[in-house]
């Protein structure tokens, strides 16, 4: 921020204490601002312990313009954010703070101890000597613009309601996925009230209902499918491809392999009603051995054993074809054989909002400039899962949040340069009057 000579410097309120949040006080303080963060739980940074419990995973390694795909129709909003701090210079921020890291062999990025613990720790502690002050238990439920260009803002805390004042704002509120952290999408009504074009919420990296029979429901609810890949073709002829693996669940389908594909499959079944994914249970084995395999003679060996002996299809697997095949096909190897390289599962919705990873929807982006501030509320800039924008699991959930959350603090910084400079620049009047 620009020197103000003996100006005290500018109060700025950032709302929600998340990655993106955290990023934007540090950017904001650094920059020379006052912050003040706010957020609704009794502590900050609770999503991102929660996803660190199973390993922190901050980035990926992969090449700059895959990991840029990444993002979808929204690559070309977060490109610039993502150059300007993308997976090296996280790295480097993350060392900053003591953590080191190291790529994994799915090329992920992780703290080398793994733990998201140790990193929100040091990240709090450097905060608060910078100067940021924490506001826990403070809901923010409005607004309003004073008569000097500063907005005040009304939160509901535990001894009442509040205003407090600030010259801008950071609104880093999350998406709609966890409510019991605080991200719970409350803000859309107050923002689509103030005339901000949001697009709805929608679950993202999401699990999906099939709806099985009762026996598998029972009997195999929770077995992992592995390994398999996924094949999904969506309304604009597109060819969709993993491997990996998932989970039944009790009403269908979960997992990692499934999330990289929740957003196609979702937008399939908005459209059309329901999504049809193939899967194939043998990658390893092509069509005519699976096929030679079933023409065997079994003896009095029974289905099941045959397929365990020569193809080890066993558990899972086996129920899935029987959920998903006709009887009739299990006499004809041909039949058999090309359910089980491309098994049809019906996908008829995903599941709710509140069990997903993340959400889709939000801000829109042609609602906010290029400093990611709001066109209709200047001084009042977004930042992280409440932007319109989503990505499959992997290290970029984390690296967008925390790039928005700086430009958005650098955003803000900029603006209030540009204010000071507007207020101290004399008018053509106030020259005429001096002279």
């Amino acid at each position: 921020m620009k020197d103000r000579g003996s100006s005290p410097p500018a109060r700025v309120a950032v709302i929600g204490g998340g990655p993106a949040g955290l990023m934007a006080a540090e950017t904001l303080s650094a920059g020379g601002a006052t912050v003040d963060l706010y957020d609704a739980m009794p502590s900050v940074g609770r999503k991102l312990l929660i996803a660190g419990k199973g390993g922190l995973n901050l980035t990926h390694s992969e090449p700059a313009a895959k990991f840029r795909s990444r993002y979808g129709s929204r690559q070309d909003q977060l490109t610039p954010l993502l150059d300007a701090f993308g997976p090296a210079a996280l790295r480097e921020w993350a060392r900053g703070l003591g953590v080191e890291t190291f790529v994994g062999s799915s090329g992920r990025v992780f703290p080398t101890d793994m733990k998201a613990t140790p990193l929100l720790r040091a990240w709090l502690q450097r905060l608060r000597a910078a100067g940021v002050v924490f506001h826990v238990r403070h809901r923010w439920c409005g607004w309003t613009r004073s008569s000097t260009g500063s907005t005040r803002l009304d939160y509901a805390t535990p001894d009442g309601e509040q205003q407090r004042e600030a010259a801008a704002v950071v609104l880093a509120l999350g998406g709609g996925s966890w409510p019991k952290l605080g991200s719970d999408g409350r803000w859309c009504a107050l923002l689509e009230r103030a005339g901000i074009p949001v697009t709805p919420l929608r679950p993202a990296n999401c699990g999906f209902d099939v709806g099985w029979s009762q026996y598998l429901s029972e009997r195999f609810a929770g077995a992992p499918i592995k390994p398999v890949v996924a094949t999904f073709v969506d309304s604009t002829g597109a060819l969709h491809r993993r491997q990996g693996e998932f989970v039944l669940t009790a009403s269908g389908l979960e997992g990692s392999l499934i999330y990289a594909l929740s957003a196609v499959l979702r937008d399939e079944i908005a459209s059309r009603g329901s999504a049809t994914l193939h899967l194939d249970l043998l990658p390893g084995h092509d069509l005519a051995r699976v096929v030679s395999e079933l023409a065997r003679p079994r003896g009095a060996r029974s289905l099941s054993s045959h397929l365990q002996s020569r193809l080890q299809l066993k558990g899972a697997k086996v129920a899935l074809l029987h959920e998903c095949v006709a009887a009739s096909d299990f006499a004809h190897p041909e039949s058999l054989g090309a359910a089980i390289k491309s098994l049809p599962v019906r996908l008829i919705a995903p599941r709710p909002l509140d069990e997903a990873i993340s959400s889709a929807g939000g801000v829109c982006f042609e609602a906010l400039d290029e400093r990611l501030m709001l066109r209709h509320l200047p001084g009042v800039f977004c930042a992280g899962e409440m932007l319109d924008w989503e990505a499959p699991t992997g290290g970029y959930l984390l690296s967008a949040c925390l790039a928005s959350g700086r430009a958005a603090g650098l955003g803000v910084l900029a603006w209030l340069n540009d204010q000071y400079r507007s207020a101290d620049t004399p008018t053509d009047s106030s020259h005429e009057r001096q002279s």
